[in-house]
């Protein structure tokens, strides 16, 4: 078996279906999440300039938009995902409020960039899919500018991360065949490791590497937590085929799990994440 094509084939399934329409429906929600980390990779690009800037994994475009909004006239922010409802979603966004953002509908992995063609690459959780990520990340390399930055976060470990397993842990009774995370593939821990990062990015051909810890911390209402907890991660995938009953049975317990992250009219946790940056040398 081709693994590699399998794992690509399993991701882009999984992204065009229930976790890609997922993401679309919760947008605003997610978004409010995320809004530190957009906010922080926005502020890397330079306000004004005529940049070109590419985010890698945009989902429904919230970073490619602030991006754009960052750039001058004659700057460029595209964003690329293997999701077609997100794009769909991030393209309307775009329309909405008359930005110059655009999206490509495509796998970055192995999509033909104009070489040297970009300032700065972002990505808020995007880059921890990929089938092949020294391919991957070797091409985002060629699409890259001499001297241009490449900019983005993922998660630490899940051990770090407890809001991120609450739900699956405390399911994990009532749900005895809950698929386990994968942590040696695609997924959302596959960059745990420091040093699996490292390899990756010295092994593509990028320099100056530097990959520090940050704890960042975010919040979304509490009126909308039930949304979160049954639309995401195994526990999400498993409610889809569960009878109402017991549906009713995981969301109680799930939800009395998450009551240590309440406060006051707010769900309030640590994101323990790596936050990566590399240049591409000049020539």
């Amino acid at each position: 078996m081709d693994v590699a094509n399998h794992t690509e084939n399993e991701q882009r399934a999984r992204w065009n279906g229930p976790s890609g329409r997922a993401w679309v429906e919760t947008q605003q929600v997610l978004d409010e999440i995320f809004k530190p980390f957009e906010d922080l990779l926005a502020g890397r690009v330079p306000a004004g300039s005529s940049n070109s800037v590419v985010d890698i994994g945009c989902g429904t475009g919230a970073t490619t938009l602030a991006a754009a909004r960052r750039l001058g006239a004659t700057g460029t922010a595209v964003g690329i995902d293997i999701s077609e409802p997100m794009i769909e979603t991030a393209r309307a966004r775009a329309r909405g409020e008359n930005s110059r953002a655009t999206f490509v509908c495509a796998d970055a992995q192995g999509y033909p960039f104009e070489s040297g063609s970009a300032d700065t690459i972002l990505s808020r959780f995007g880059v921890m899919f990929f089938s092949d990520p020294v391919a991957a990340f070797a091409n985002l390399r060629r699409a890259m500018k001499g001297g241009g930055e490449l900019h983005f976060f993922a998660w630490r470990s899940a051990a770090d991360n407890p809001f991120m397993t609450t739900a699956e842990r405390a399911a994990a009774p009532l749900l005895p065949h809950l698929p386990p995370r994968r942590m040696d593939g695609p997924g959302q821990f596959a960059f745990a490791d420091r040093a699996h990062v490292l390899g990756i990015l010295k092994d593509s051909g990028w320099t100056e590497i530097d990959i520090q810890p940050a704890d960042v911390q975010c919040r979304l209402p509490r009126e909308v937590m039930n949304s979160f907890l049954t639309r995401f991660g195994p526990v999400g995938v498993a409610l889809q085929e569960t009878d109402e009953p017991l549906r009713a049975r995981v969301i109680e317990t799930v939800r009395a799990a998450f009551e240590p992250f309440v406060q006051g009219s707010e769900v309030r946790f640590t994101s323990a994440c790596w936050s990566v940056a590399a240049f591409r040398p000049r020539a």
